[in-house]
């Protein structure tokens, strides 16, 4: 993948995860840009499947297409940043990501976007006024 498309990819974020919405500036974590339907399944390297992750969500999505929805304990599809829209399946209860569906509670769960330190950071970018909750 070329630094043109990764730039676009990021611009297009607003240079946040795209998965947990953490803003890449403010800290030292490094962010890279994730296949949504990752190559193992057939995906490439277009713009269309591509998404700007923080490294933690990149990690624990792996090649994960879907994960387990905690309350129905069904398998279902991870939130797809380039067809659904972040706050159609997440909203804010101050640091912490709520599932608002199936698809939103199986991503928070696979991603682990509500570890301790995760929420840690979030609440000290949102003091810093680093993060926006909207």
């Amino acid at each position: 993948m070329d630094e043109q498309t990764r730039q676009l990819v990021r611009l297009r974020a607003k240079g946040r995860c795209e998965y947990c919405h953490l803003p890449q500036a403010g800290h030292d974590e490094r962010f890279s840009v994730d296949h949504v339907r990752p190559r193992k399944h057939g995906g490439d390297d277009t713009v269309a499947n591509l998404a700007f992750s923080c490294l933690r969500c990149n990690l624990f999505k792996g090649p994960n297409l879907a994960g387990i929805d905690p309350d129905s304990d069904q398998m279902v599809p991870l939130f797809d940043p380039r067809r659904q829209a972040w706050q159609d399946h997440f909203r804010w209860n101050g640091p912490v990501i709520v599932g608002l569906t199936p698809e939103g509670r199986a991503s928070v769960s696979v991603m682990r976007m509500n570890a301790v330190e995760r929420v840690r950071l979030r609440q000290a970018l949102i003091i810093e006024g680093l993060l926006s909750l909207e």
